[in-house]
């Protein structure tokens, strides 16, 4: 009992902090700096990473980016940045989606750790604040939305899973996720994309729709990655700053998975529409 009641706690104020940071540019940049330092500190531990050079690599990227969305007007050439970065980070997460189904074990070798500690956590939280930026108009709901839509895959993946999974997904890396799980997830974040075309009408339900797909499916290859990484290197968390329920890396590895690829589906429908 007491456990459930720490572990709902810290969900809670998890939630809440997000929530309140969201609705404001400055504390949600000033948030992911931080969020974005505890997931590198705990991302280096499971990489066996002992460099602190991914910190500086982190401050000067992020600093950058949140210094241009605060203040646009005075720099050129930041949208030509931007999609060289979304490129990369893309590119990279491409290449641990192969290795995730094609290797047994994910090569660390010395290059590689640094590339993942910039193109995978680093870049991955500056998407996460260019997303609510995306349109050069500071909108709270969309980044809101798409971690609503984390949260619900993943309550009605475990849900669906545990009452009515039989086929394993990926038993290796994570024995308690199944199909019936994820395809659970996948429908029930689809139909909650109706519900938040009326919360952030700024998108169309048909985007928010394949938005939900997008999150979904790329969510939950960014929880295997995660977790492939943590039996490599044999621990069940990332970290203990949760109470209840691990790391913080543990709570955003599908979000800033997936943020690349969401970025990538905003910029277009931007261009197209």
């Amino acid at each position: 009992m007491k456990e459930t009641l720490i572990r709902s706690f810290s969900g809670a104020l998890y939630v809440l902090l997000l929530i309140v940071c969201i609705q404001y540019k400055l504390p949600l940049i000033i948030l992911f700096f931080i969020f974005g330092i505890i997931s590198l500190i705990e991302f280096k531990k499971l990489i066996q990473l002992k460099s602190n050079t991914p910190y500086f690599i982190f401050v000067i990227i992020y600093t950058a980016f949140s210094y241009w969305i605060i203040n646009p007007q005075y720099v050129k050439g930041i949208d030509e940045i931007k999609q060289i970065l979304m490129v990369l980070s893309i590119f990279v997460e491409l290449f641990l989606i192969k290795d995730l189904f094609s290797q047994s074990i994910i090569p660390l070798f010395s290059t590689k750790r640094f590339i993942l500690t910039t193109f995978y956590i680093t870049t991955s939280f500056v998407f996460l604040i260019l997303i609510a930026d995306y349109n050069t108009v500071y909108d709270a709901n969309i980044l809101l939305s798409c971690f609503i839509l984390i949260w619900v895959n993943d309550s009605f993946a475990y849900l669906v899973g545990k009452n009515f999974g039989k086929q394993k997904l990926f038993e290796k890396i994570s024995p308690k996720k199944t199909v019936e799980g994820f395809l659970g997830g996948l429908f029930f974040s689809c139909v909650a994309s109706y519900f938040i075309s009326t919360f952030a009408p700024s998108l169309t339900f048909t985007n928010w729709l394949i938005l939900s797909i997008i999150i979904s499916v790329f969510g939950t290859l960014g929880d295997l990655i995660e977790s492939k990484f943590k039996r490599q290197a044999n621990v069940k968390d990332s970290g203990a700053i949760m109470p209840g329920h691990g790391g913080l890396l543990d709570r955003l590895d599908s979000i800033i998975f997936a943020a690349p690829f969401i970025y990538l589906f905003l910029r277009i429908i931007k261009y197209v529409s």
